[in-house]
């Protein structure tokens, strides 16, 4: 059974095999993380086409005896203020991951991070008073690699205004934790609440987020 370090303390404690004892599948992590981070991007890009400027389409000169070159509509793409050929337009990025497929790679992150021993778990009620100082030696007495991803709840106040101000630290609610924030992280602490959450999350029951994604 993996075992993980109880954060600002010296003992440990078991993880749960069904969340930490999953091997990696390469293709499912990179899968899931690749959709993670193709939902974040907006996608709101957006350029004037040929027939969207504001030129009018009538011809600039005659064709012939002004001494200068045949010339069309002057809002073509080749001049200053024309229209762009196959430039961006908005439109979304999101890529579909099926839900076991996700929860599977989901799992497989968190025991990458338990093989090899860079995850902590935190009693957020010691930090009910926000404290950075306490949180940054906190940190420090772990000793754990950064950059490093703090997962707690929404109702856990204290503690991500103890850690969000932290360098190379990021702290994140649980239920928007991802393979790409898991992953990218050298060293992961998860809230008591937080873990009972990813259980709740990753053991077969629909949560509200997947019902609607």
């Amino acid at each position: 059974m993996p075992k993980a370090a109880v954060f600002g303390k010296t003992t440990k404690v078991d993880l749960p095999n069904e969340l930490f004892d999953e091997p990696f599948h390469q293709s499912l992590v990179h899968e899931s993380a690749r959709a993670d981070l193709a939902s974040r991007r907006r996608g709101t890009a957006s350029t004037l086409t040929r027939g969207e400027v504001a030129f009018t389409t009538a011809k600039a000169w005659r064709q012939k005896g002004t001494g200068r070159a045949r010339v069309g509509a002057l809002g073509v793409s080749s001049r200053f203020g024309g229209g762009v050929t196959f430039g961006p337009k908005p439109r979304h990025y999101t890529v579909k991951v099926n839900r076991k497929a996700r929860r599977r790679a989901l799992r497989s992150a968190l025991s990458v991070h338990a093989e090899r021993g860079s995850v902590a778990i935190l009693d957020a009620t010691a930090f009910d008073t926000p404290s950075t100082k306490n949180a940054a030696e906190a940190l420090a007495k772990w000793g754990g690699r950064t950059p490093v991803l703090i997962i707690v709840t929404a109702e856990e106040t204290g503690a991500m205004k103890s850690f969000r101000n932290i360098p190379r630290t990021t702290v994140i609610e649980v239920g928007a934790a991802g393979v790409a924030d898991i992953i990218g992280a050298a060293a992961i602490v998860i809230s008591e609440t937080a873990l009972k959450s990813f259980e709740e999350r990753l053991s077969g029951a629909e949560t509200k987020e997947e019902a609607t994604a």
